[in-house]
């Protein structure tokens, strides 16, 4: 069970209330995380609820690592004094079989190097060399990367496992965390999850190509994502932890908190926070992996990022920007290559983006496609930037003719202008198009009367049936109008008795902070 340490109301910074140019909207349907009230918890925009540290309980490393691990001695959670000793075990750095990462007391695990779960098994499960693998973490694990060169990959036809509850999360994160020297503005202290797939993406399994599938994913050289199988499966994620993770291999090339390369419907992926990493968040290259209840908070890059021929959905996503740091609260695009198929769709329902710093939006570029449906985004800058749409290739012919954006019961809370005017550039789309976009179900102007962070019932919340909307929407098979949940609400959130993040996330209100480190065992 994760240990709440205490934290005083001095150290908390409220959105809304920290900044008087940082308004926001609550109500009834409108609402977020705690009682009515979004409170982020340091270490997302501030300090850190007393430091970092273990669980509080103390204990005695375990005598010897479970059979399979490396023994590299003990460490002491929370630094020196704090008695919470544990026996370090680190995980193969190759990993062929089925391993399995027991939560035991007085164990905590580590990743040395890149950490590989099977062998490439080529776009078809057949390429010669493969080897599958599969890991799976046990409720309430805690492993942790020493370096930034730390990281796990798991490569095509293997699959991790993540076995996580509500009140005992998998947590994976830095050894600065783990010793307690990590704080509010910690980022890139280790690698991060990489987890490659064979479904389609952009050039890759769209059948406009007789080469092999094999692309190249971002951050670790030699890693290859991408196949025909839309529904691969390359396991089951849920309640996961990814803390201060992110590392800059080359110009262009970074490990993300989470990197999903060509991962399939077939993989549950749900329960997910990413926290401080140094690039983005989650970052989606194709596949048709579809997502719900995600916490994206303090991510210095994009918190979401989906390109190249990403087709998924998510339902119930809290993005929340630390005050020193982040970039697009949601980037969505193609490479550039219209001709390429298959391209970008993402479809994103009961949304709540909050960022207090400037010029930090929703930018969706490349042609790539979205509907967006029962969303609050509140910045102090404007909210959102769209380039160009529905563009063919004019000299090949190729591409897929996209319909514009379907915007549905989205509300802005833009202390500026709502939208980014793009109207000079050759891609650009101007402030007036933009707005078009928005049906009558949504707003696209700052309204005082819309306040957070109490949410008070305001006559002027719309929703829509995202299922339904889908449904209509939808000009492909992907059959997102199935997946989307029937709510009645606008925002990730439905009212104070909502509590999907409660117990396995960290930083948000009444939460463990995310200086801490859970107990073991």
């Amino acid at each position: 069970m994760m240990t709440k340490r205490s934290t005083t109301l001095r150290n908390l910074f409220l959105l809304g209330a920290a900044s008087a140019a940082l308004s926001a909207c609550g109500a009834d349907d409108v609402a977020s995380p705690g009682d009515g009230v979004i409170v982020v918890v340091p270490p997302v925009t501030g300090g850190g609820g007393g430091g970092g540290g273990g669980g509080g309980t103390g204990g005695e490393a375990a005598d010897a690592c479970p059979t399979g691990f490396t023994n590299f001695g003990t460490i002491e959670v929370g630094g020196a004094g704090s008695g919470d000793n544990r026996r370090i075990c680190q995980l193969p750095q190759l990993i062929t079989d089925d391993l399995f990462v027991e939560n035991v007391a007085g164990v905590i695990y580590t990743i040395g190097g890149k950490t590989e779960v099977g062998v490439d098994m080529g776009a078809d499960g057949n390429l010669a060399g493969g080897d599958a693998g599969s890991i799976t973490f046990d409720a309430g694990v805690v492993a942790y990367g020493r370096t930034q060169a730390d990281f796990l990959v798991v490569n095509r036809g293997s699959q991790i496992f993540v076995q996580g509850t509500a009140s005992a999360p998998v947590v994976l994160t830095s050894r600065s965390n783990v010793i307690g020297e990590a704080n509010a503005d910690s980022i890139g202290e280790w690698g991060g999850l990489v987890i490659l797939g064979q479904a389609p993406a952009e050039g890759c399994g769209d059948g406009t190509t007789s080469a092999p599938c094999g692309l190249q994913v971002e951050g670790t050289a030699g890693s290859l994502y991408g196949g025909t199988d839309a529904a691969d499966n390359s396991g089951v994620i849920e309640y996961l932890q990814i803390r201060y993770s992110g590392y800059k291999a080359a110009e262009n090339s970074e490990l993300n908190g989470i990197t999903l390369a060509g991962v399939g419907s077939g993989t549950t992926f749900n329960h997910v926070q990413v926290h401080n990493s140094s690039d983005d968040g989650i970052e989606w290259f194709g596949g048709r992996v579809n997502q719900k209840y995600l916490v994206l908070t303090g991510n210095d890059d994009d918190s979401i990022d989906a390109d190249n021929g990403f087709k998924g959905a998510i339902q119930y996503a809290l993005v929340i920007q630390r005050d020193t740091g982040g970039d697009k609260l949601m980037e969505i695009d193609s490479p550039g290559d219209q001709a390429l198929l298959p391209r970008t769709n993402i479809e994103i329902a009961n949304f709540t983006f909050i960022t207090p710093r400037t010029g930090e939006y929703v930018h969706v570029r490349g042609a790539a496609d979205i509907a967006m449906y029962n969303g609050l985004i509140v910045s102090t800058g404007p909210c959102i930037d769209f380039d160009e749409q529905n563009t063919v290739d004019e000299t090949t012919g190729l591409g897929e003719e996209l319909g514009a954006p379907r915007i549905k019961g989205v509300y802005l809370d833009c202390t500026a202008t709502p939208f980014k005017d793009d109207s000079g550039a050759s891609d650009g789309v101007s402030i007036a198009e933009i707005a078009a976009l928005f049906d009558g179900t949504s707003n696209t102007t700052y309204d005082s009367s819309i306040t957070l962070p109490s949410p008070y019932s305001i006559s002027a919340v719309n929703f829509v049936n995202a299922s339904a909307a889908a449904e209509v929407d939808d000009y492909s098979d992907l059959q997102f109008a199935s997946f989307f949940d029937a709510v009645d609400y606008v925002g990730a959130v439905e009212d104070a008795n909502d509590d999907w993040w409660v117990g396995w996330t960290c930083g948000l209100t009444g939460q463990m902070s995310c200086l801490d480190i859970p107990d073991a065992g």
